[in-house]
């Protein structure tokens, strides 16, 4: 293990005192007062790192905290390990302060829950601990990828003195072999405790034994199209994945319709569709898709989706070390769970002699051109000047960024717009986002762990989801990474105003007079829920630089003063019920013939 989130308490101060011994010796360690927080940080360096980090808490709530970044890194094959302290048996049950069933809290979304003896961890000996830390351990990275908790009930005396700590860390360095006393900061070994452990996509992926036994087969001198989803294993991990993608495509010629988190808009060397959600809002008839071959989680498009479930062709959904069933109710296809690449070399060597078919071919040239020409409408309908709208942003955005930089998107409105109308004429990147369950709690903090192993990020987000994590701005002085956040402002969900439920202008009764309720609906505070709250300020309160910028003309330069900065915001106001007409109108314009 190379990194661990600590929160506070005492009832788990000898995993406080364990990880503070262990840090000048490479562990990588992290401090935070709130738990939820937490979590989603360690959420954020496991998608960064592909390695899960662990969080220690005190018993208690202080575990139901975690709860909401456990959920995420269930559906979305997240490593998280989580260690908390608990009450001894004899405590349990008989109303001792700050003891809960905490052992249950976690388990509907774990891999595995283990639990140390009931009688406290020191009646464990050392056998039977290592046996845990390794189980817990291995299912992290199981298949798939997951939470794990590890509950360690906690006898007294939980507390020692300043000697004992010292005799300790002499004897902890002798049994790991290790020098004493602890090297400096400059000297530290840092990922020392690091477990060798396989790649996520390799683990189940060999392809000894596998070739043309039990393998669903699509027929590649037949059209078809490639549909990827939202990846979610590292950016090396991406490298060879795309170079499968691009061995298939080559010798298909199908076009990858390219969802906005795959990270493979803008590939070098891969022929990508990412206008796909105009185009199937009014399909012409040579983009029928034939066969299907989908890749990974289902994306966010409803248009694609809906496509998707009315193909007549064969379907292969192939997942990278996950089992479960990401169909999205789209259908029955046939499903290979052990990924494209293991997928690739288990097709028979014959297959890989041949050429992309014609009608491959014709059909792709229909894909690559009905492509440019939405690109080119979008960028005509959705210049990079003027007051901000979300679309337009979501446009220009990855072409001011340097190549390279990672992107997170904030679930809601930042993503969808995205899918939408993000430029893929940008450099390619990496472009995360948390879809698994699709909350917007733990935005900043997730972005904040994923800075910390990226080296830069860059987080769009809207004014609720930043505001759900404000304590992530805690982060800033412990941030090795630099991020910058891009807040939509725009007062309120501006997701909701997309749905029809909006109310016109208020009804009138015969007589003249306002309709009573329940006729008229208060939109705003039911659904789009508007807070009086100044982000800049609030932002300026944790010692976070701000600017709001006027339009996005302005938007280069203030990327640019926010990279000098360890962590920063901008603020883009908008305007949610222009921006909601706004994409309906482009819809419409698309549907109108696009001119």
């Amino acid at each position: 293990m190379e990194r661990l989130v600590l929160c506070p308490g005492s009832r788990s101060a000898p995993l406080a005192v364990a990880a503070g011994l262990l840090e000048p010796w490479g562990l990588q360690l992290f401090t935070a007062v709130d738990e939820r927080s937490a979590a989603f940080f360690a959420l954020g360096l496991g998608r960064a790192g592909g390695l899960p980090a662990a969080v220690v808490t005190t018993s208690g709530s202080a575990v139901a905290n975690l709860l909401p970044a456990v959920v995420e890194a269930d559906r979305g094959a997240i490593p998280l390990l989580l260690l908390s302290a608990d009450r001894p048996a004899r405590l349990k049950n008989r109303g001792a302060n700050q003891t809960v069933n905490q052992e249950e809290f976690l388990a509907p979304c774990c891999r595995l829950v283990l639990q140390a003896s009931p009688n406290g961890l020191a009646q464990e000996d050392g056998s039977r601990l290592d046996s845990l830390a390794r189980r817990a351990w291995q299912a992290c990275l199981g298949s798939p990828l997951g939470p794990v908790h590890l509950n360690l009930p906690m006898e007294e005396p939980l507390h020692i003195g300043a000697g004992a700590l010292e005799r300790l860390a002499g004897a902890l360095a002798g049994e790991l072999g290790l020098d004493w006393p602890a090297p400096s900061d400059q000297d530290s070994p840092r990922g020392r405790f690091s477990e060798a452990t396989q790649n996520p996509l390799d683990r189940g992926q060999g392809a000894t034994g596998l070739a043309g036994v039990g393998v669903p087969r699509l027929d590649p001198d037949r059209p078809g199209v490639v549909v990827a989803g939202p990846w979610r294993g590292t950016a090396g991990e991406l490298e060879r994945f795309a170079a499968g993608l691009i061995r298939w495509q080559r010798r298909s010629g199908w076009p990858v319709l390219a969802d906005g988190l795959s990270g493979l808009r803008g590939w070098p060397g891969l022929a990508t569709i990412s206008a796909y959600d105009l185009l199937l809002d009014a399909p012409m008839a040579d983009l029928g898709p034939g066969q299907l071959l989908r890749l990974g989680p289902m994306p966010a498009s409803r248009r694609l989706q809906q496509w998707m479930a009315g193909a007549p062709g064969d379907q292969l959904l192939i997942s990278e070390a996950d089992p479960r069933n990401w169909d999205g109710a789209v259908g029955d296809p046939l499903r290979w769970s052990q990924g494209l690449l293991a997928w690739l070399d288990c097709l028979p060597q014959a297959l890989w002699q041949g050429l992309p078919a014609a009608g491959g071919q014709a059909q792709a040239a229909s894909w690559l051109a009905a492509e440019a020409h939405a690109q080119a409408w979008l960028d005509r309908q959705l210049p990079a000047l003027g007051p901000a709208t979300e679309p337009a942003l979501s446009r220009v955005l990855g072409s001011l960024l340097p190549p390279g930089v990672p992107l997170m998107l904030a679930s809601s409105s930042p993503v969808r717009d995205w899918e939408s109308f993000g430029d893929p004429g940008g450099p390619q990147r990496r472009v995360h986002g948390f879809r698994g369950a699709s909350g917007i709690d733990g935005t900043l903090s997730m972005a904040c762990g994923l800075a910390e192993l990226e080296g830069r990020l860059v987080l769009l987000t809207g004014d609720l989801a930043l505001l759900h994590d404000s304590h992530g701005w805690l982060w800033k002085p412990q941030l090795g990474g630099q991020l910058t956040v891009v807040l939509v402002e725009n007062g309120g969900g501006g997701i909701f105003e997309q749905l029809p439920i909006r109310p016109g202008p208020n009804p009138r009764s015969r007589a003249g007079n306002a309709a009573p309720l329940p006729d008229r609906l208060d939109f705003e505070r039911l659904f789009a829920m508007p807070q009086a709250v100044s982000h800049g300020p609030l932002a300026e309160a944790f010692g976070v630089p701000w600017r709001r910028l006027g339009g996005l003309e302005d938007l280069a330069e203030g990327l640019a003063w926010a990279a000098g900065e360890p962590l920063a915001l901008l603020e883009l106001r908008t305007d949610r019920r222009a921006d909601a007409a706004l994409r309906q109108a482009l819809r419409q314009g698309w549907r109108s013939g696009g001119s």
